[in-house]
């Protein structure tokens, strides 16, 4: 992916992401990005796993990836992962919010992107 690509056409499911430049890359060829941040064996992770690829779907001007920052660790630290599932989301490339509440259903992710997206 080209960092200077903001017309990439947007997924209609989460893309699997394994790096910080992978991140980075994605953030900055999308407008507006939902970051699943998970760990692998995490029950809640798995769980809100078809919620946000539902999310992906309903949301044609939402890109959505998923990425573990155990396989990249300064993500740990630079997004401040403390718990997963956490669910970043990102517009023209700045951070707007942070859901890190555990297991999400449709209905509070769509009110959490309604209230940090402009319209």
């Amino acid at each position: 992916m080209s960092a200077d690509t903001a017309t990439d056409p947007t997924p209609d499911r989460p893309v699997a992401l394994t790096s910080e430049a992978d991140l980075d890359d994605f953030i900055a060829a999308h407008d507006r990005v939902l970051v699943d941040f998970y760990t692998e064996g995490c029950t809640l992770c798995a769980s809100i796993e078809p919620v946000v690829g539902n999310v992906a779907r309903a949301h044609e001007d939402l890109a959505v990836a998923t990425i573990n920052p155990r396989d990249d660790p300064p993500l740990i630290e630079r997004f401040s992962i403390t718990s997963a599932p956490t669910l970043l989301l990102f517009e023209r490339g700045e951070l707007v919010g942070r859901l890190a509440s555990g297991f999400q259903g449709g209905d509070a992710i769509d009110a959490f992107l309604e209230s940090h997206l402009e319209a």
